[in-house]
C-alpha cells in the first residue's frame, strides 16, 4: 500500500471490507517501514475471516481449542484473541512522535472513544487496570493490542459488535480464563459494524487533534 504526504492533522481512512488477517498484517509492517515523516497518518477499517491470533508473550496454553480455526502468531502487544465476521478492526498507523504521543496516551485515547460511543446508546463501558480494553459490567466489548516500531503505530483495536462469542469459548480471552466476553447487539448499543466502525473513527480522529479526514483507496484483496 502506498503511503500519502500530509501535514500532521490529516488523517487517511481506508474502509477494506473483509480481508484475510495475515495479508493485512504483513501490509501494516510494509506500511510502517516505508513511510517517513511526510507520510498521513491512516486508519484501516476492516473485518476478518475467523482467526486466533497470538502476542508476543501469548501463553499457547490459552489457546485451550482452536478447532478448525487458524492461528496466527503477530508481533503485538497482548495474549490470545479472537477476530471474525461481526467486529468492527481499526487499525491505528500512527506517527507517534509526531503527534507527541507516547503508546499509554494512545491506549488511553483508544479506550475513551469506545467508550465514548458506547455511552451514546446508554451502555456504561470502562476500562480496566492491567487489562487493556474496555468492559461493559465485568464483560470485555473490546480488545486493543499494539505494536510500536520506529516511533510509529500498527495494529489496534477490535469492538465486538455481532460476531459469534462461541469462538471465545475456545481460548482465555486476553490471557483470562473464564473472562466473560459481550458485544454491541447485546448491550443495546445502536448500529451495524458501518455505522458504529465510521463513528468510532470520527470520535478518534477528534481526540488525537486530527482536521482533515481523506478516504482513502486500497490495494489489499478482500477475502
Amino acid at each position: 500500500m502506498s503511503t500519502e504526504a500530509s501535514s500532521a492533522t490529516d488523517l487517511v481512512v481506508r474502509r477494506l471490507g473483509r480481508v484475510a488477517y495475515e495479508p493485512a498484517w504483513r501490509a501494516m509492517q510494509a506500511f510502517t517501514d516505508g513511510r517517513d515523516e511526510r507520510t498521513a497518518d491512516e486508519f484501516w477499517l476492516l473485518e476478518h475471516p475467523p482467526v486466533f491470533t497470538l502476542g508476543r508473550v501469548a501463553r499457547r496454553e490459552h489457546l485451550r481449542d482452536p478447532g478448525n480455526v487458524p492461528v496466527v502468531q503477530v508481533d503485538r502487544g497482548g495474549q490470545v484473541t479472537y477476530h471474525g465476521p461481526g467486529q468492527v478492526v481499526l487499525y491505528t498507523l500512527l506517527d507517534l512522535r509526531r503527534l507527541g504521543i507516547g503508546v499509554r496516551r494512545l491506549v488511553r485515547t483508544i479506550e475513551d472513544a469506545i467508550i465514548e460511543l458506547l455511552a451514546a446508546s446508554g451502555a456504561a463501558a470502562a476500562p480496566r487496570d492491567g487489562a487493556p480494553g474496555v468492559y461493559v459490567g465485568g464483560r470485555k466489548i473490546a480488545a486493543l493490542g499494539l505494536r510500536v516500531r520506529r516511533g510509529c503505530s500498527f495494529h489496534g483495536l477490535a469492538l465486538n459488535v455481532d460476531c459469534d462469542l462461541s469462538a471465545f469459548d475456545r481460548i482465555d480471552p486476553c490471557g483470562y480464563p473464564g473472562l466473560a466476553v459481550t458485544r454491541t447487539r447485546d448491550e443495546g448499543v445502536a448500529g451495524d459494524a458501518q455505522v458504529l466502525g465510521d463513528e468510532l473513527v470520527r470520535l478518534l480522529a477528534v481526540r488525537l487533534g486530527y482536521s482533515r479526514i481523506r478516504s482513502g483507496g486500497s490495494t489489499l484483496e478482500a477475502s
